[in-house]
């Protein structure tokens, strides 16, 4: 049975991501060089999503269009949901991705994904945004949840799990 699953923030190919601290000043990702970097967001994908598996990608793939192509090493059926670094032409990301979007709505769930948060007085209409953008920082209502690799151990998060645990709330 295939799995759903979401992931944000990999920034493929980013060497400044790898500089980012939180607020103490401590290196929110474990490597210095990007290829590194890459390497072992890949590894951790493969090792977590299959090739039948659903994965939303909630936005900033790579900083730069030669490392798009590192998506494509990853194992899956991928949705890509554009975010503010996603600056390149659909053209460019459409051999890795099934579909291309702004936003995704599972009404079903009462769930929408985004790669920034939606705005407080839009979520009256929603049980969970699920989205990226915020790498360490965490918007303290339960109605959010950040995908971030930063949040969920550099690799991708099972979308159920995340349901599960809004229903327990």
């Amino acid at each position: 049975m295939s799995r759903t699953f979401v992931i944000a923030d990999t920034h493929f190919g980013h060497a400044g991501v790898c500089k980012f601290q939180d607020g103490e000043g401590n290196p929110l990702r474990p490597w210095d060089d990007p290829k590194e970097m890459d390497e072992a967001l890949v590894d951790n994908w493969n090792s977590t999503v299959g090739d039948n598996d659903r994965v939303y990608l909630l936005g900033d793939l790579a900083i730069n269009r030669r490392s798009i192509a590192t998506v494509g090493r990853c194992n899956g059926r991928k949705v890509l949901v554009k975010g503010n670094h996603d600056i390149f032409k659909l053209k460019d990301y459409l051999p890795f991705f099934d579909d291309i979007r702004a936003y995704v709505v599972q009404p079903k769930n009462g769930i929408i994904m985004s790669h920034i948060p939606i705005h407080p007085q839009n979520m009256e209409r929603w049980k969970l945004n699920i989205h990226g953008h915020m790498h360490s920082n965490v918007i303290d209502d339960p109605k959010y949840r950040c995908v971030s690799v930063e949040q969920i151990g550099f690799k991708p998060l099972d979308l159920q799990e995340i349901i599960d645990e809004t229903n327990r709330i």
